[in-house]
């Protein structure tokens, strides 16, 4: 075993590169390889080939390209823009008007995405006109895009949770449940933060406008089927065992096909563009994962996770007491890096130290993708704040920032909760794989 000195500098060399620009998959392979050398001799590093190969045949891996497949189909048929309006239509009385909209719609096409910034982008491009000509507060906007968004990497089926389960072994199904009512919780404190701004703040609203009649209203709420169904198919197939996560994501992407056609969007220069998209997305975090892989190996071998174990068990500080503590490093971490920069680098080393002190490997999933989400919104690096901003066009982005403030404040509301109470993750697989048990 390595000391903790070594461990630290390797640690440090890492993000001393990520902070370089190197690409997160460089970074991770360069410093694996360097410790191999260094600790284990060359023939350790002789063996990424072999392990990239065995890491890729994980078939769950299959889910990544075919959920973001998903994401790109939907954005692509028209479907986010008529789901944003039928939402639009039954939220507009409440405190805040079409800002419950962009919360809403954020949640339920997180359901189908799985993806943050996939919906930051679709939900700023459809909702920033229509707040536009109604006058609204632009932080306000800004700040309820951006915060929404990260409801994508929460709210089952998400692509970070199935991330997270194949690092770590952890089921899949599992994870998903137990993110459900953290992500419902999440979605109403949105709202209400924005009810409360609202009757602090009225003008932030701007201009009313009128309604459709009551049979249109009801008519449109034929475009939140979709989703629904998407929704549906994919969380039921994996929870009553009719399908693995990759196949009921291959289901939603034939049932996104159908929706596509319906709508009149279903071309092969549609279907293109989407394919290239998915290939972009899948192959980076793809790469980023063989990197990991090959870095949780080497950490392995070099008995890290063995010496940080030993350490922390040897502290007389409560599971509860370290959870504040990783709480605080991934706050600082968030300022400086991107979600999937944090995800990788440190699932390697967190993962045996919160099993070596009795933490739900289910419970910290959850835990871990919610620190995920504040990482999207906080400055200076937060994801969400740059897409967003680069969909508004113009202003400074110091604009996303402070309208994001309250929703940041929300996330970490969740997580005292979650901490305090952690069946509130637990509850539902726990209920539902005993009753199917």
């Amino acid at each position: 075993m390595i000391g903790l000195g070594a461990i630290a500098i390797g640690f440090i060399i890492m993000l001393g590169l990520m902070f370089l620009g190197l690409p997160v998959a460089v970074a991770m392979f360069a410093t694996a390889s360097l410790g191999a050398v260094l600790f284990a001799g060359l023939p350790t590093v002789l063996v990424f080939g072999n392990l990239m190969w065995g890491t890729l045949e994980n078939f769950i891996l299959v889910a990544i390209p075919l959920y973001i497949l998903l994401g790109e189909i939907l954005l692509r048929s028209g479907a986010t823009e008529r789901m944003y309006t039928a939402l639009s239509y039954w939220l507009n009385r409440l405190p805040g008007g079409l800002l419950h909209t962009n919360i809403a719609a954020s949640a339920t096409f997180a359901a189908m995405s799985g993806s943050s910034v996939a919906t930051a982008a679709t939900i700023g491009t459809v909702a920033l006109p229509a707040f536009r000509q109604r006058g609204y507060n632009d932080r306000i906007v800004l700040g309820s895009i951006a915060g929404g968004a990260t409801l994508g990497i929460l709210i089952p089926p998400s692509i970070n949770l199935i991330i997270y389960g194949a690092l770590t072994e952890t089921s899949i199904g599992q994870l998903f449940l137990a993110g459900f009512i953290p992500g419902l919780l999440l979605a109403v404190l949105f709202m209400l933060v924005i009810v409360v701004i609202a009757l602090i703040w009225p003008a932030i609203t701007g201009q009313a406008y009128d309604l459709p009649p009551l049979l249109e209203r009801v008519a449109a709420l034929v475009h939140l089927i979709p989703p629904l169904a998407i929704f549906g198919l994919v969380m039921g197939g994996i929870l009553f065992g009719w399908a693995t996560p990759t196949e009921s994501a291959a289901l939603g992407v034939l049932f996104t096909l159908v929706v596509a056609a319906v709508y009149g969007k279903l071309t092969v220069g549609m279907l293109h563009e989407a394919f290239l998209s998915t290939v972009r997305s899948s192959c980076l975090m793809l790469l980023i994962f063989v990197a990991a892989s090959y870095l949780t190996f080497i950490l392995g071998l070099l008995g890290v996770p063995q010496t940080l174990t030993n350490i922390f068990t040897e502290l007389d500080i409560t599971p509860t007491q370290l959870i504040w503590a990783i709480v605080v490093f991934y706050l600082i971490m968030g300022m400086f890096l991107e979600t999937l920069s944090m995800l990788f680098a440190t699932i390697p080393v967190m993962f045996p130290i919160i099993l070596a002190v009795g933490i739900d490997p289910v419970w910290f999933g959850v835990f871990l993708v919610l620190m995920m989400e504040m990482a999207l919104i906080t400055p200076p690096i937060g994801m969400n704040l740059y897409v967003v901003h680069g969909v508004r066009g113009y202003g400074s982005v110091l604009d996303v920032i402070i309208g994001v403030l309250p929703f940041l404040a929300m996330i970490l509301v969740v997580v005292a909760i979650m901490i305090a109470f952690p069946e509130m993750a637990l509850f539902l697989p726990d209920r539902f794989f005993r009753s199917l048990s």
